[in-house]
């Protein structure tokens, strides 16, 4: 009976018949049972894994549910199910996601994409989303072009370096909400700025230092560069300034998250070393900090601390997705209104300090994500034009 019963619950499933609650059993088991892939796929009694797929649904159902994580696979968009002698393959647009709009299908709004605005030293104003691919500006022998992938490269002559690092001035590229893109800066540092943010910067960098300035969230692929004319092969140092804090590197990996609404500003070093210098507070100067790579610093205006943290975790909206792990839902729901372009409304503040954990692309419908998160039964949203309200 146990496996005659998993194998008509996984039926349905596939067939996209489930209710909300049975697809939130099936992937949750799934996904924890499939932690160890290899030897998932190469069970040979199927009728014992019958009997521990309902065995898992079983515990499932008598804990406390969360959201529902997917897979890492999730990156092309898909489930995939090993039942009986076949593989099963989703996509996002079936089973689970046919359910996770129901209700609000009427009022659904599209993820954000590659948006952002360029201002240039002379005051030009690009859109960048609207400009055509190829040349777009020339400044003081530095040439911008735009990628057909939505990204903005700098490029310097040899013969125009000096003059240009001289002439050049600053440019800033913002993304507004809802809006995300790629620079590779004239040193060849690789920068992804997330949604809401910005980045001011020279069109060719000095001879003596590296400086940007942040507001928001960008992840940088820092170029090593050494400074001209040292015969050590001294590094050329590259800083990040915001307005807590400036973080110097040398040739590094790293995410900076300094959004004003979070009330603190995270460094997280993925490769490399930083030094993460706080800016004084109340004339009364804050240490700095090293920190390695897998810990992140986190600086709340009268202190920092460091920790080991998930850097797959703090990196999920630069590979499409949101990942939760007992997050607060007034956080997620921040990065919701940045990501979709959207007001929230809490209803009752209780709800703010709920805690989620979970995975779930950026690349769907906002209801994708207020679905997931409705399943827990702890909370309801409604969307209204461009706002969402939450409620008990």
């Amino acid at each position: 009976m146990e496996y005659k019963r998993a194998q008509e619950l996984l039926d349905k499933y596939l067939e996209g018949k489930c209710t909300a609650e049975e697809i939130d059993l099936v992937e949750s088991w799934y996904l924890k049972e499939t932690d160890n892939p290899e030897t998932f796929q190469s069970e040979p009694n199927y009728g014992e894994l019958g009997k521990t797929i309902w065995k898992g649904i079983q515990q499932e159902n008598n804990k406390t549910r969360k959201l529902v994580p997917y897979y890492k696979w999730a990156a092309a968009a898909a489930v995939f199910i090993i039942f009986g002698a076949g593989l099963y393959y989703l996509t996002n647009t079936t089973t689970s996601a046919v359910h996770a709009t129901d209700h609000f299908a009427k009022n659904d709004i599209a993820p954000g994409g590659n948006k952002a605005f360029l201002t240039l030293s002379d005051g030009r104003r690009i859109v960048l989303d609207d400009a055509r691919n190829g040349k777009i500006a020339e400044q003081a022998g530095v040439t911008i072009s735009k990628t057909a992938s939505g990204q903005l490269i700098y490029s310097v002559s040899d013969q125009s370096r000096q003059q240009a690092s001289h002439m050049a001035g600053f440019n800033t590229i913002e993304t507004p909400r809802g809006g995300q893109y790629q620079v590779n800066l004239p040193d060849g540092t690789k920068v992804w700025l997330n949604a809401g943010s910005s980045l001011r910067y020279p069109a060719q960098f000095a001879i003596a230092k590296r400086e940007v300035e942040l507001k928001g969230e960008a992840y940088f692929e820092v170029a090593k560069r050494t400074i001209k004319g040292n015969e050590q092969g001294k590094r050329l140092p590259f800083v990040v300034k915001t307005s807590a804090q400036e973080v110097e590197v040398l040739g590094t990996h790293f995410n900076i998250n300094s959004y004003s609404e979070e009330g603190n500003t995270k460094t997280t070093l993925l490769e490399g070393s930083v030094a993460v210098h706080p800016r004084p507070t109340n004339g009364t100067g804050i240490p700095a900090k090293i920190i390695k790579p897998g810990e992140q610093s986190m600086l709340n205006g009268s202190s920092i601390q460091v920790a080991t943290v998930d850097t797959e975790k703090v990196l999920a909206w630069k590979e499409g997705f949101f990942m939760f792990e007992d997050e607060d839902l007034q956080s997620i729901m921040h990065q919701v209104a940045r990501w979709y372009d959207v007001d929230v409304e809490f209803k009752d503040n209780s709800l703010k300090t709920k805690g989620f954990s979970g995975t779930v692309s950026r690349f769907g419908n906002v209801s994708q994500v207020l679905k997931k998160i409705e399943l827990t039964g702890s909370v309801h949203f409604e969307i209204e034009g461009r706002r969402i309200v939450v409620k008990k």
